[in-house]
């Protein structure tokens, strides 16, 4: 099994961005895989957002919905996508999973907006 396989194949993916201190930030997320990569869905003005925006680096870890992480932990890097891939991105997760899935992103999506979340995209270094 791949280690795209592996850190996608769970409902949670714990997403570590880092400050531009360098302090680690760890953040449970719902994941989904897109071809060799794996996409997250997060709150636009979310922390992480900013953080891939100063430094793309991210750490990855199988989790729980708590964020307490389960394998081992591989290394990334994530970009933000532009609305097109964010819409794509929305859609792969819906798929994944399913009722929650539509309703949860559905109802983010009226009372946020389309521009109210963001998909990243994480490759794996």
């Amino acid at each position: 099994m791949s280690e795209v396989e592996r850190l996608s194949r769970g409902s949670y993916l714990l997403v570590t961005t880092f400050r531009k201190d360098g302090t680690p930030v760890p953040t449970p997320v719902w994941v989904a895989r897109d071809g060799d990569g794996l996409l997250v869905w997060t709150q636009a003005t979310a922390g992480k957002v900013k953080r891939v925006r100063n430094n793309p680096t991210v750490e990855l870890a199988e989790c729980d919905l708590r964020g307490r992480p389960r394998g081992e932990t591989v290394k990334g890097t994530a970009r933000i996508l532009d609305a097109e891939g964010t819409d794509r991105g929305r859609a792969v997760l819906k798929k994944k999973y399913g009722i929650s899935g539509h309703v949860v992103i559905g109802a983010s999506k009226l009372f946020r907006g389309r521009d109210g979340t963001v998909c990243l995209a994480i490759s794996l270094d």
